[in-house]
């Protein structure tokens, strides 16, 4: 075990969140590596002040009043005039017709592209505040992928590319476009890659394209019904390289 690999675990191991396996293993790195120890040690001693504080704070009444005194009051809506019933069957009859040309369906795909990875980026941003990476944290994909079944409809595919650059981590659930989907976390260096994948109806395979939205690479690929967007603050080479590998990976384990 590097290093690397203990300082994500020594949290797990604090929390008792790991398999007796992998307790074994960080505890045998941490008594050989005096940096890790005493990371666990400083680890052990923030737990315990935070436990001993008492830091929680309840909103008084008067302010719970004042918001709801605040918020805008229903209006009882206006009965709609004829005017504005025949607009509406105007603009329906326009919709329609777009439709027919398979217009309306490019529109919308487009702008449901851009909604969505606004999403998957403020999800790997909500990831990477403390405590908010991970709800189960293994380097082992024997560990990660039994741990998703029965809380999704279909249970991301993990897999380990540690050998390949790519440390797994773990992985937990998050939400994009108001659904629970699975996301599988690695690590490049220091840099966190967020893999989300969401179940489609569609079994159209999708070449990869790669964008950037606020500083962040994101590589977007479909595969059998599955939907992946790889986020991570890696250059586009990276990304592009790591997508590459659990593709391949991917194929693989298909073949095999």
């Amino acid at each position: 075990m590097t290093c690397e690999e203990a300082e994500v675990l020594i949290h797990a191991l604090i929390d008792g969140e790991l398999d007796a396996g992998h307790a074994r293993e960080v505890e045998a790195h941490v008594e050989g590596c005096a940096h890790c120890a005493a990371l666990m040690k400083e680890y052990q001693e923030i737990r315990q002040a935070i436990a001993e504080s008492d830091l929680s704070y309840k909103a008084p009444l008067e302010l719970r009043r004042k918001i709801e005194k605040s918020l805008p009051q229903p209006q009882a809506q206006a009965a709609p005039t004829r005017r504005s019933v025949l607009r509406g069957f105007a603009l329906g009859s326009a919709v329609s017709a777009m439709a027919a040309t398979g217009l309306v369906a490019i529109v919308l795909r487009n702008d449901d592209e851009q909604r969505i990875e606004n999403e998957v980026v403020s999800a790997h941003l909500r990831s990477l505040q403390a405590g908010h990476l991970t709800d189960v944290i293994s380097t082992d994909q024997h560990t990660v992928k039994p741990w998703f079944n029965g809380k999704l409809d279909v249970s991301p595919p993990v897999i380990d590319l540690t050998a390949q650059g790519f440390t797994l981590i773990g992985g937990r659930l998050d939400y994009v476009n108001a659904r629970e989907i699975g996301a599988v976390v690695y690590k490049r260096r220091q840099h966190v890659i967020n893999l989300f994948v969401a179940q489609t109806a569609n079994t159209e395979r999708k070449a990869a394209k790669i964008s950037t939205l606020q500083g962040f690479n994101i590589r977007r690929w479909s595969d059998r019904g599955l939907n992946y967007w790889a986020v991570s603050d890696l250059g586009a080479d990276e990304l592009t390289e790591f997508g590459d590998k659990f593709e391949g990976a991917m194929r693989a384990n298909k073949e095999g």
